[in-house]
């Protein structure tokens, strides 16, 4: 606890611990205003995890300054082998591929050379139609079942229809596709339950094998009959003579279940929520929808953070803030601590959709690994809020959001909403 002083214990604060993910936002929050204010980023132990790889530990990155130091220098800062802490098992990529985000230049160039034909304007502006379309389905789901939970009956089938009708899966699929999402995301909601995760892990193992053979499926048969669709454009895509293995297909539409469903899916909720708890902000935003709504994305990510950290292996002799790195240390960057700096953001806890200029590393910080799927991920919540309160303008929180404990995003498990 704090002291008189209001200085925190170092005994007490461990955030490599899962227990530390289990407390009062609150207290979580004051524990990183104090890290920040540390001459130099902190180490901590590395907690041993099931069905993780060993690790020694961690030097933290949390302040503002040195999560965008970190994420421009990918040549000392590389994402190879995982960006996930702890890591997973060095055969898990064997088995479902290797992510890419997990990768490095020259292979991450080539593979976001390829991949980024999924985010091009084209493709982009065809998904605008189809995705008005699945927020009127979600908002008439919503209507009709009464007050209810906003993650099952919105969030989740919304995201889940956007990405896949950006794939081109087919509708017959897309049940299934949604009850494995839904065992993937499960499975996240244990990361702090030793016991849990073991439970849901044969479960997250079958949904990811079935995600993933889906899409090389799908990749082999677009490769023959190509349609309109972003799985025809990645599987049959050469750049200057490259193109993507059926391995590295599936390991993409793995990363899009993260990027385009589940991550996204969160900060609705989290959009909702807040919204819901700030009434000046929620008048604010619906006088003038189109004004404000870009700048209340944005704050809603940097006040919610759905993605709460990220790590990378250090690969020279290197120091940070006073902090000297060797080859192989690990640093994770909080990227919950870092849009909460206040030598950056005025009054960081403060909720204001008119925030200007809002610098966040929501979409992961400046450089090589900037989100693809950013410019999607703000359409999905523009569009799905816009149809939301054009239809139920007085939709609102029922009780208090569920939280999702994990150590890797900020989510929401259960929101319950009421409406006239």
């Amino acid at each position: 606890m704090w002291d008189p002083l209001g200085v925190k214990l170092i005994a007490d604060l461990d955030i490599a611990k899962l227990d530390f993910w289990e407390r009062p936002v609150s207290e979580r929050h004051e524990a990183f205003a104090w890290l920040r204010e540390q001459e130099r980023p902190l180490f901590f132990a590395q907690p041993k995890v099931p069905l993780a790889r060993a690790g020694k530990g961690f030097h933290a990155l949390v302040r503002h300054a040195d999560v965008t130091e970190a994420s421009r220098n990918g040549a000392v800062f590389a994402n190879s082998p995982a960006v996930t802490n702890p890591e997973p098992p060095k055969w898990v990529k064997y088995i479902y591929g290797d992510s890419l985000e997990n990768k490095d230049a020259p292979e991450h160039t080539r593979l976001r050379r390829i991949v980024s034909r999924a985010f091009a304007p084209r493709m982009m502006a065809r998904l605008e139609e189809h995705m008005r379309r699945r927020a009127e389905e979600a908002v008439s789901a919503l209507a009709a079942a009464g007050p209810g939970d906003f993650v099952e009956l919105v969030t989740q089938t919304y995201t889940t229809h956007v990405v896949c009708d950006l794939l081109g899966i087919p509708d017959a699929d897309r049940p299934q596709v949604l009850r494995w999402v839904r065992d993937t995301v499960e499975y996240q909601a244990v990361r702090s339950d030793p016991k849990g995760m073991l439970r849901h892990a044969a479960k997250n193992t079958r949904a990811t094998f079935g995600l993933r053979n889906l899409v090389i499926r799908l990749g082999r048969e677009r490769r023959k009959e190509p349609g309109d669709d972003v799985i025809s454009a990645l599987a049959g895509a050469d750049v200057e003579g490259e193109r993507l293995t059926g391995m590295e297909l599936g390991a993409f539409f793995l990363l899009l279940v993260v990027a385009g469903i589940d991550t996204p899916g969160h900060t609705m909720s989290h959009a909702l929520a807040l919204l819901s708890e700030h009434p000046d902000q929620r008048e604010l935003l619906l006088s003038d929808y189109d004004r404000y709504m870009p700048g209340a994305v944005d704050e809603i990510v940097r006040y919610a953070s759905p993605i709460t950290q990220l790590q990378r292996t250090v690969t020279a002799e290197y120091e940070l803030r006073g902090q000297r790195l060797a080859p192989g240390d690990k640093v994770v960057l909080f990227y919950n601590s870092a849009n909460r700096d206040e030598r950056v953001f005025t009054d960081p806890d403060v909720f204001d959709i008119s925030r200007g200029p809002n610098p966040h590393v929501a979409f992961g910080g400046p450089g090589a690994h900037y989100c693809l799927g950013a410019h999607l991920a703000k359409r999905e919540l523009t569009v799905l809020f816009q149809e939301l309160f054009t239809r139920l303008p007085d939709v609102r929180l029922a009780a208090p959001p569920e939280p999702m404990v994990s150590t890797f995003n900020n989510a929401i498990r259960r929101l319950p909403v009421t409406f006239s």
